[in-house]
């Protein structure tokens, strides 16, 4: 992997740090992008420091603007010199009854989650075209590809269904150049902060009985992007303890 360049998005804080975490603790060379006037990027920076990354990279982009995902794509690519793997887990969220949602509302799920996608791909696709090897991984919400409903998450959930939609489709039509598109669907991991030794001591109400943590979904993120993993392609993996429903 000591070649592998990476861009997360998102990963200021929450599940996607420890995805840029664990990736860069298996030898990717990491970038990751941070909304300016949000979280700042540095606790992100420094614990991939301390895991030995080459130096990693921040790049700050509002994900919910048109063209920042793109530029910051592009961006990444210049600065580790190619992109080999995108994880696109930025999406914000809005739970929220329909009867009290708003066209701003619809707008924010859209864009921040479905056109950011889209984004990206356009901007890393190329390049991973030329070299005849990628990795997309993109997020969906739990039950998105069966679009599962769920009470207050009406925008939300269709813009993660359409979300889910997109890498499936483009799993077919990219596979025939070395790229895989596969995408996870999180269960409902409410502290993103602990790790798999800490969340099985809490107790949650899907199937395992313990709550799930971000070294689950980065070991799933992991297996999917891995070079060995060529024939795992228009996946959509559930990383949910066994939990059908979108939220306990």
């Amino acid at each position: 992997m000591e070649d592998r360049a990476v861009l997360v998005t998102g990963a200021a804080r929450g599940l996607a740090r420890g995805i840029a975490l664990d990736l860069a603790l298996a030898g990717y060379r990491v970038a990751f992008t941070f909304r300016p006037g949000g979280t700042p990027p540095d606790e992100t920076l420094a614990a991939l420091e301390a895991a030995g990354a080459k130096p990693p990279v921040a790049i700050g982009a509002d994900h919910a603007r048109a063209g920042e995902t793109e530029r910051a794509a592009r961006e990444a690519e210049t600065l580790l010199g190619r992109l080999d793997v995108l994880v696109h887990a930025v999406g914000p969220m809005v739970v929220k009854r329909f009867a009290k949602s708003t066209l701003a509302d619809y707008r924010a799920m859209l864009d921040g989650n479905l056109t950011s996608a889209v984004e990206a791909a356009f901007a890393v696709l190329p390049g991973m075209r030329a070299r005849r090897f990628g990795r997309l991984i993109f997020f969906g919400m739990n039950g998105s590809h069966a679009t599962h409903p769920a009470s207050s998450m009406s925008l939300y959930g269709a813009a993660k269904a359409g979300v889910v939609a997109f890498a499936r489709a483009l799993a077919l039509e990219e596979a025939r150049h070395g790229i895989t598109v596969n995408a996870i669907e999180p269960g409902d991991i409410r502290n993103k902060d602990l790790d798999r030794a800490q969340a099985h001591a809490h107790g949650a109400a899907n199937p395992t009985g313990h709550a799930g943590s971000w070294e689950d979904v980065a070991y799933a993120v992991r297996m999917l992007v891995a070079d060995e993993a060529s024939f795992l392609n228009g996946v959509t993996l559930g990383v949910n303890g066994g939990l059908a429903e979108p939220h306990e």
